[in-house]
């Protein structure tokens, strides 16, 4: 059965007890409105797990848009059936009060160098300053074994990667693929906020995103970008972003590189839609 836990204090006793008994923690953060993708990662920490915690929280310090951070959809009583559909032992749903305290100006930060300001760091500053800090106060409170990220976020879980390894957490982290409507189109909570016409045209991105795939290994890479892009914006996108990076350090390719990845990002209407597709290179 699902025990929805608010107070730090109640879930780190809670998990305590676990502990002492010898199970395994598996952890999934998230920020609700909970998909198919979502109880995926959760079904996957319960491959390897005795205790699964989601946490739902709609993190304010990784927004740098207000406008974007009070639309954000907030669905948690349809969540928490999910959730219990699911099977999941916890679900963690702090306030911004209690993973805050001091307010968001006065609260010690984590920064990852040089992957929290590439890429879509560049593109949304603070940003991934705001998903460190909020992954690591969470790591802090759960003490998983093994905690589960989607893959859509490509940069996101290579800086989750990173802080974990450089903090000495002793933490496993996985990464499950993106999983994806039939139309293509990658699942998100933010498609929630598409109208039905944009719908039928969010799918052009991955499709776009297929299209350099297949033609980066005998192609001009900015020729690939700029046309993706034509497409794209001809069709009522706003292009954010189309990047073609090392999948390993999301530096420039070199001839050394083994494999890359195929970074995109565009709007569509006022809402923002990222996608990535990983290839190998030898």
């Amino acid at each position: 059965m699902l025990k929805v836990v608010e107070q730090p204090s109640e879930l780190r006793s809670a998990l305590d007890a676990a502990r002492l008994k010898g199970r395994k923690i598996g952890f999934v953060p998230t920020m609700g409105n909970l998909h198919a993708g979502h109880i995926a990662l959760v079904n996957e920490a319960q491959k390897s797990c005795d205790v699964v915690v989601v946490s739902i929280f709609v993190n304010p310090l990784q927004f740098n848009n207000n406008s974007d951070l009070a639309n954000y959809p907030r669905t948690l009583e349809q969540d928490i059936t999910a959730l219990n559909q699911a099977g999941a032992d916890f679900v963690f749903t702090p306030s911004a009060e209690e993973l805050y305290p001091n307010g968001l100006e006065a609260e010690t930060k984590v920064t990852v160098p040089v992957l929290s300001d590439i890429l879509e760091g560049e593109l949304r500053p603070g940003h991934f300053d705001g998903v460190s800090t909020v992954v690591c106060k969470l790591f802090n409170l759960v003490q998983p074994h093994l905690a589960v990220f989607g893959e859509k976020d490509y940069q996101q879980l290579a800086l989750i990667r990173k802080m974990t390894t450089d903090l000495l957490l002793p933490i496993e982290i996985i990464g499950l693929a993106t999983v994806r409507e039939a139309s293509g189109l990658a699942m998100s909570s933010r498609n929630s906020r598409l109208s039905g016409e944009q719908l039928q045209t969010a799918p052009l991105l991955a499709k776009e995103m297929r299209n350099i795939a297949s033609q980066l290994s005998h192609s001009n890479q900015a020729e690939l970008s700029k046309a993706a892009q034509q497409t794209l914006e001809n069709n009522g996108f706003k292009c954010d972003g189309i990047d073609i990076v090392d999948a390993e350090s999301l530096s420039p390719l070199t001839p050394q590189s083994r494999s890359a990845v195929i970074l995109m990002a565009a709007f569509l209407g006022e809402v923002r839609l990222i996608d990535n597709c990983v290839i190998e290179l030898h």
